[in-house]
């Protein structure tokens, strides 16, 4: 199996860590961020992430992907519960998050970012929604000051290490993803227990985290 991805991509992190988290193979393939002939090709639009399934067809949508994978390979690992205080927490984080994380991904040299390109195509795109990256950036202090009580509320949501409900579910799914990416905020600072719970589903999942990356 193939799996088409940005490095990025917290849509992308969800369906890398049902590979890891089941331990199958499946060879990994990061598209460059402005190429639009790939995913057109495979699903008739620029998404990621993709799966070419064993078959040589091809899959959009990371929870179908997850879903996919956790229902044909082996005994299902991953519940579809999901308490309406974690959507509550992504949905909170979910409003700054960006304005953190856009302008540093530029900066990281991931390989969707190798060419000038890439990273032109991507910030025209971007600032749409966050508005000037330059901007963004220093204000990096006001928009951890508003992240990191929302980091403390998850605290008191951690059931366990391993798993944020003590099984792992799609909350896992979700979450990690998004806190993974704001490992590459230099000066966040992590409540114990939600860096646990980082390292451990890093762990894992196989997925990197961003700490020695971090600006």
């Amino acid at each position: 199996m193939k799996l088409y991805v940005y490095d990025h991509c917290p849509f992308c992190v969800r369906a890398k860590m049902i590979f890891g988290l089941k331990d199958l193979p499946v060879e990994i393939l990061t598209i460059a961020n402005d190429d639009e002939k790939t995913p057109i090709s495979l699903v008739g639009k620029k998404v990621v992430p993709i799966l070419v399934k064993e078959d040589g067809t091809a899959m959009p949508e990371s929870l179908d992907i997850v879903r996919y994978i956790d229902t044909n390979y082996g005994s299902p690992i991953i519940a579809e519960t999901i308490r309406p205080e974690i959507e509550q927490w992504v949905s909170e984080l979910g409003k700054i998050y960006n304005h953190l994380l856009l302008p540093r991904f530029v900066k990281l040299d991931l390989d969707e970012f190798k060419q000038p390109s890439a990273i032109d195509y991507f910030v025209e795109k971007k600032t749409e929604y966050i508005g000037n990256f330059d901007q963004n950036l220093a204000k990096s202090a006001k928009y951890i000051q508003a992240i990191e009580p929302i980091l403390a509320k998850l605290s008191g949501l951690i059931k366990s290490d391993t798993a944020l409900n003590g099984q792992l579910s799609v909350e896992d799914i979700i979450v990690f993803p998004m806190l993974r990416n704001l490992t590459c905020v230099k000066d966040i600072e992590f409540p114990a227990e939600v860096l646990n719970y980082l390292m451990k589903m890093s762990e894992l999942s196989k997925v990197n985290l961003y700490f020695t990356q971090a600006i």
